[in-house]
């Protein structure tokens, strides 16, 4: 399925065009709950299993998440990650 526009911002580093709503689901769910608005969260929920998500939210991709949005979709979803594992997953602007 093509992804709307309106979800650019969400993945300003990509080009929507090339990318598939299944084949790079992980990108699509850890960047729209990173950076999303209403609106992207929205068409998340509609588009993914709440299954689907939390998966993401429990395997989270290397490097890919902001701290404190990682801990808030964690509490949403009453996940527990392991410590490294949680530190390995935040995007570290100061290496």
């Amino acid at each position: 399925m093509r992804l709307p526009k309106f979800l650019q911002p969400c993945l300003a580093s990509y080009d929507l065009a090339k990318m598939d709503s299944e084949r790079d689901k992980e990108i699509i769910i850890t960047s729209v709950l990173n950076k999303g608005d209403f609106r992207a969260l929205n068409w998340l929920g509609t588009t993914y299993s709440r299954k689907e998500i939390e998966k993401v939210v429990s395997s989270p991709i290397r490097g890919m998440w902001l701290k404190s949005i990682l801990s808030y979709w964690q509490k949403i979803f009453n996940i527990k990650l392991r410590k490294e594992e949680f530190k390995q997953a935040i995007l570290n602007l100061n290496p």
